[in-house]
């Protein structure tokens, strides 16, 4: 009985690891050209396993070849991909850097609101911004108000376009932004702001614009546009958007409170 329990524990486990490990990769691919390449991937599996019921010798052959050298293709096409998923792992859960990225964008449009230096930054959110990313030039840096700062000053090749930022990273700058295309847009938006509207109404992403004309910051959001926000303001907001809601537990909840009380413990001895 006892070693029943035992395979029962152990195959418990079993699922459970696989469970977030596909999780994890799912996670990772998600907003990525990865996500095509596995539906090929899917259909050339689809294809090999009605040539081996079929006996088709010859589509066999090819497509046990083209497997064998596929694991060395995927990692050698896709390592910034890996790289930077094994990048999230250790910021994952308790030692996510959401608020610290939060604060060092907030920092930023500040700063440049002040100067009414003019600034367009995307947080992506659930859906990929990979097509926007592609518009324009690879950065693959650690957000901070000092990057941030230097992209948008004044007559330097990426000041006009938009900044998009991924988890702790600015993927891309000199973005490509779809312009709104609401029509009861007053003819006073300025181009930056009707960019922010137009991406956050074809995506989830928050668009954080500081005018460079007058000096407001302004948040777009599910197409809406709130502006004239203050320094106090600006932040909440900004907060109160990337907050997990409290119904949306996880295990890594789960995982966060434990160690928290690990640590508090330990203090306490």
């Amino acid at each position: 009985m006892v070693f029943n329990y035992i395979d029962a524990l152990k195959f418990i486990i079993e699922i459970a690891i696989l469970w977030f490990v596909f999780y994890m990769l799912l996670l990772f691919i998600k907003g990525t050209r990865a996500v095509q390449v596995l539906k090929g991937i899917i259909i050339l599996v689809v294809i090999f396993l009605i040539s081996k019921e079929l006996q088709l010798e010859t589509i066999n052959w090819i497509l046990g070849k083209l497997f064998t050298i596929s694991v060395i293709a995927f990692v050698i096409i896709f390592q910034p991909e890996l790289r930077r998923g094994l990048a999230r792992i250790g910021q994952f859960g308790m030692f996510s850097r959401q608020q610290e990225t939060l604060d060092e964008i907030a920092k930023a449009a500040l700063a440049l609101s002040k100067k009414k230096i003019g600034a367009l930054i995307a947080i992506e959110r659930e859906i990929g911004l990979r097509p926007y990313i592609e518009s324009g030039i690879r950065m693959d840096s650690i957000v901070s108000s000092e990057v941030l700062n230097t992209i948008f000053t004044p007559n330097t090749p990426l000041h006009d376009g938009g900044v998009v930022v991924q988890g702790s990273i600015i993927a891309s700058a000199g973005c490509l932004f779809p312009l709104t295309q609401n029509p009861h847009v007053s003819s006073s938006v300025g181009t930056r702001h009707r960019a922010a509207m137009g991406l956050s109404e074809e995506t989830d992403a928050v668009v954080v614009v500081a005018s460079e004309e007058t000096g407001d910051i302004s948040i777009s959001v599910g197409g809406r546009l709130t502006r004239h926000l203050d320094e106090k303001e600006f932040g909440r907001v900004l907060s109160n958007i990337f907050r997990p809601k409290k119904s949306r537990k996880s295990i890594f909840d789960f995982w966060n409170k434990i160690v928290s009380r690990m640590v508090s413990s330990t203090k306490g001895e």
